[in-house]
């Protein structure tokens, strides 16, 4: 068993599944729906756990009601909570998701970790100390940037892999990168072009940020494109990974699945089998509705 700790947002989702996105004005009955703690590092936390690990998810979650629903969900996981502000009052990031039956892609709004940032100097002195004691891998979803950077340079210093999470890209990545591991990101990863080039109207493309990324001597990238390939980066070489293609029934949470997964077959793989077992993870569970179904179904 290896353990894990996963930095970022810890939400909960409503999730509806319905026939077409309603209209203007319009209501539409669902199909069938779910409830379940969310956030791309909770995600993680759930499929790092799925594959028979042991997974703790950092971030705020406080006292209101709604958090017990999160934590119940997350119990039943098999994923432990460090909340960081466990006597906050206000309510929990709630997002509201859209799953349309016919193509299984997704609409999700939310506010993310935006009104739930943390800050505190001597307390996250105190926090990266403690929760990387007996930690094989961490990995950080950009929610939480102080906490992240803070997490992620103790983590350098004790040679515990760094995974980066690039869903899209939130200000104050580029402290972070510096001590990634392993930068896995999607197709809507675009750093600000005055990082990479002085002209900011430039048109970035998959290749700048590549290079954006190889420039910060990250050891091993890889950009995902849903059912596409994936383009991969790692031991001085440019290649790519083959995706299984499926029949979908929901897109929801495949890159947070895809990304937990990872975390746990690179402790005992290499960089582009460890993508490979990922990718088939986050398909299986793209033929289920909802982010939890597939976990009966995982080869451990």
């Amino acid at each position: 068993m290896k353990t894990g700790l996963f930095v970022g947002a810890i939400t909960l989702d409503l999730v509806y599944l319905v026939e077409r996105f309603p209209r203007a004005n319009q209501k539409v009955v669902a199909s069938d729906r779910t409830i379940a703690a969310g956030g791309p590092a909770t995600n993680a936390a759930v499929a790092f756990a799925a594959h028979r690990n042991r997974a703790t998810v950092m971030g705020v979650l406080g006292c209101h009601p709604i958090a017990e629903l999160i934590r119940s969900d997350l119990e039943g996981c098999g994923v432990e909570i460090i909340d960081l502000q466990p006597d906050r009052a206000d309510p929990p990031t709630v997002s509201s998701i859209v799953v349309t039956q016919s193509t299984g892609e997704r609409s999700v709004i939310s506010t993310n970790a935006t009104k739930a940032q943390f800050s505190d100097d001597l307390c996250l002195q105190n926090i990266q100390n403690d929760a990387l004691q007996n930690i094989d891998i961490v990995l950080m979803d950009g929610h939480q940037m102080e906490l992240s950077e803070a997490i992620a340079r103790q983590a350098k210093v004790r040679e515990i892999p760094v995974v980066i999470d690039g869903g899209s890209w939130k200000p104050g990545f580029d402290r972070v990168l510096n001590f990634a591991d392993y930068a896995i990101c999607s197709a809507n990863f675009f750093p600000p072009t005055d990082l990479i080039y002085s002209d900011a109207n430039k048109n970035l493309k998959g290749d700048d940020v590549f290079t954006y990324l190889q420039n910060l001597d990250i050891p091993n990238i890889a950009i995902t494109y849903g059912e596409k390939p994936i383009e991969v980066f790692s031991q001085d070489k440019r290649f790519q990974v083959d995706v299984s293609p499926i029949q979908a029934v929901d897109t929801l949470g495949a890159g947070d699945i895809f990304h937990g997964a990872f975390c746990s077959y690179i402790l005992q793989q290499k960089f582009a089998e460890a993508l490979k077992n990922a990718a088939r993870v986050a398909a299986r569970s793209c033929e289920s509705f909802g982010t939890r179904n597939w976990r009966s179904s995982i080869d451990r």
